[in-house]
């Protein structure tokens, strides 16, 4: 089987990283092609032996690129194209049918109650979105939520699998001496109280409600892993608050996959060197960064993370879920101060963890592959003859 992936960009971002990592546990062939921002992750996914094509996309109007999309495609002989994120599902799906490749999956990572990938729901990109979803063999939802709003946007339920996100649970095993090196390398000293999230800096992880609340609790110390274009604002903010030699930002962190970062480096070092890990978005789709906190053996205060909302409470029993807004996260960070010693003793994962294996996502994914296969087979086959015999046509090469 030999499948292209068509992702908007490979920045550093939580469905790029999903991407890599599945890359290494699908056991198919697989090719991937970048619209735009051939970044972080794509330099990953060289370096693991897969080829990244960048397509040079220069925006959503850019029409150019549809043709060299085509042509891409059709010259790969592919079997099924999957998609992810919005712009690429909508031309790769376009693309890869006017190609003639019937298989098309599509994961659908970031659709919230009233964004998508971080920018407004609005009719026009629903309506477009949901033409091209036709267009494709069926959608991949990463969570039970992120189902239930396809289903409302008007997307057939039958179309609709779900496939949870999935991690490496081994790579976020706590390490005491990377907690040490990490602390060290950021100058945060051995018994501070120090509260984090991972994640891009953009408005609706709503990282200013975090240190706006840390600022009514004296002596939190603040780790930000992450960059994004709300940087410059959050660290204005601190100076503000007067509690800038309270937080770190580390700017983009890499290493979520395993073998990118050395002891104390990347977000399993940066991890470590919390004491408990803070969600504050309102909107989520899976809260991937919840998952890998809880794999770290962290305590966890989130708004939403459907991850770990969907399941029985007892399997996250450190996992705390609050109202939204500074003062309950003020008074969730004042308890937790007290509750959690800095000096950790060895953190042992969340049995939520186990649920969300990656081996067994890549698996999951296989079977709608392979559904897609049979169902794109079945659309060519002819109809029956009566009282002659009807050549039998082959399935898609796998």
């Amino acid at each position: 089987m030999r499948v292209l992936h068509i992702i908007t960009g490979l920045g550093a971002g939580g469905a790029e990283q999903q991407l890599r990592l599945l890359l290494r546990h699908l056991p198919v062939r697989c090719d991937v092609l970048t619209l735009t921002n051939p970044g972080a992750v794509a330099r990953g996914i060289r370096a693991d032996g897969t080829r990244v094509t960048h397509l040079g996309m220069r925006g959503n109007r850019d029409l150019s690129a549809l043709p060299r999309l085509v042509r891409a495609v059709r010259a790969g002989r592919y079997d099924l194209v999957h998609t992810h994120l919005y712009r690429a599902c909508v031309f790769g799906r376009t693309a890869a049918r006017t190609a003639g490749v019937r298989a098309v999956v599509a994961t659908e990572h970031s659709l919230g109650a009233a964004g998508i990938e971080g920018r407004p729901l609005t009719a026009g990109n629903r309506a477009l979105y949901l033409a091209t979803e036709r267009l494709g063999s069926a959608t991949v939802a990463v969570s039970a939520t992120v189902a239930a709003r396809l289903r409302a946007w008007g997307v057939p339920g039958h179309r609709i699998r779900v496939v949870p996100n999935g991690i490496d649970a081994g790579h976020f095993r706590f390490d005491p001496a990377a907690r040490a090196a990490a602390r060290a390398r950021l100058g945060i000293p051995d018994d501070a109280f120090v509260a984090g999230g991972v994640g891009r800096l953009v408005p609706g992880k709503r990282y200013d409600v975090l240190l706006a609340a840390a600022a009514r609790v004296p002596g939190v110390r603040l780790l930000l892993a992450g960059d994004g274009p709300e940087r410059t604002a959050l660290r204005e903010q601190a100076l503000r608050l007067g509690i800038s030699a309270r937080v770190r930002l580390t700017g983009e962190c890499g290493g979520a996959v395993a073998s990118d970062a050395g002891r104390g480096a990347g977000v399993p070092g940066l991890l470590a060197a919390m004491d408990l890990f803070v969600s504050p978005s309102t909107e989520e789709t899976f809260g991937l960064a919840v998952l890998e906190a809880l794999a770290a053996g962290l305590p966890v205060v989130h708004v939403t993370s459907p991850a770990i909302d969907e399941l029985p409470a007892d399997e996250a029993p450190g996992a705390l879920r609050i109202a939204p807004g500074t003062g309950p996260l003020a008074d969730a960070l004042a308890d937790a101060a007290r509750r959690y010693p800095a000096a950790t003793p060895l953190r042992l994962p969340a049995p939520a963890v186990r649920r969300y294996d990656i081996a067994h996502s890549a698996e999951q994914l296989v079977a709608v592959y392979d559904r897609a296969l049979a169902t794109a087979g079945a659309a060519r086959r002819p109809p029956a003859v009566p009282h002659r015999s009807v050549p039998t046509l082959s399935h898609p090469k796998r």
